[in-house]
């Protein structure tokens, strides 16, 4: 009975993990519109993931929301094991890095939020 509920949780785990990352796969990510965008004085958020990241996955229900509570930001996400180049160039080591640019200056730098108050303050910075 213990291996048949543990069996459950883990396919329930599974399931819900991966179709969180949906948002964030569709949401693709190229160096070069980062580039263009920065050198116009957009802000651009961007935000490091991996699939099997806890923290990604609320990451990724709050951004969500964020890109329509601040529609006049842009949103770039990549998954950090699979894109070693943009993490070079952005010199971002670790996923769930939260990285705000604006005016062609990194403003804002945070790892690990995955509260919906300090990710909002940390996008604030961008205004």
């Amino acid at each position: 009975m213990i291996r048949l509920k543990n069996l459950i949780f883990v396919i329930c785990f599974t399931f819900f993990s991966f179709s969180s990352f949906s948002f964030e796969k569709s949401s693709g990510f190229s160096l070069n519109e980062f580039d263009k965008l920065n050198t116009e004085g957009k802000t651009i958020v961007i935000n490091s993931w991996n699939e099997w990241c806890s923290v990604c996955a609320t990451q990724t229900s709050i951004f969500e929301q964020a890109k329509k509570d601040f529609p006049d930001f842009e949103f770039f996400f990549y998954e950090h094991d699979k894109n070693k180049n943009i993490s070079e160039k952005l010199n971002i080591k670790f996923w769930t890095t939260i990285a705000i640019y604006k005016d062609g200056k990194e403003i804002a730098r945070e790892i690990g939020l995955d509260k919906k108050e300090d990710i909002y303050d940390l996008l604030k910075k961008g205004i």
